[in-house]
């Protein structure tokens, strides 16, 4: 599992020749690095100094370990789905039945495929917005560290948006098509508009 395993052991897989670990995998592990320089920032915004924002910055601290958590799992989720894509092409064929069990089989693996990716463009939402939180009150000593969360959970966004799409290319069941494009279309580029907007914010505050 990816979340066990060592940075090494990982990188190593992905950069293998072998379908799994994948992009998916890369998007969640995207997300989990922004959530998890959210809670850095946080933990940096505490004592005396900051005591009238304690209730705010413990909020934003458990919330942003609890997404770390949840980026893990999505990693691993991705990579167990697309697995099981992989594994639904390999089903017999031999017989007209066979033959309509793993085209059944393909396309539900497919469904569940895509909707790893579809939750993942959610959390990255959730980075993007405790980051924005974070922004007016945090230590300015490691401000640009929000800027990085921002633009970690971005590409969250944006890869986990292909891994979508690629897997809807290939969905033939209309309804299931539909339903995975009302609860993704359009969120990705919110994510992206609060992210690049957070950076520019960022980018000031440290130029002033």
């Amino acid at each position: 599992m990816i979340s066990s395993e060592t940075l090494n052991d990982y990188l190593a897989r992905l950069a293998s020749r072998q379908p799994t670990p994948g992009g998916g995998a890369a998007a969640a592990l995207h997300a989990a690095q922004g959530a998890a320089l959210v809670a850095m920032v946080a933990r940096y915004t505490t004592g005396e100094k900051y005591a009238q924002h304690e209730e705010l910055i413990t909020r934003i601290t458990g919330t942003a370990d609890h997404l770390i958590t949840e980026a893990l799992r999505l990693a691993d989720a991705d990579e167990q789905a697309f697995q099981g894509v992989i594994d639904s092409y390999k089903l017999p064929s031999g017989t007209e039945e066979l033959k309509a069990a793993r085209a059944a089989g393909i396309q539900g693996a497919l469904v569940n495929a895509a909707r790893t990716p579809a939750q993942l463009i959610q959390l990255a939402g959730e980075v993007v917005e405790l980051a924005t939180e974070l922004f007016d009150v945090a230590n300015p000593n490691v401000i640009s560290d929000v800027a990085a969360a921002a633009d970690a959970a971005r590409a969250a966004a944006t890869t986990a948006r292909v891994n979508i799409d690629i897997n809807l290319v290939a969905i033939k069941d209309g309804d299931a098509r539909s339903r995975l494009a009302e609860q993704t279309n359009g969120l990705e580029d919110k994510v992206v508009l609060a992210a690049d907007s957070l950076a520019a914010r960022v980018r000031e505050r440290i130029l002033a």
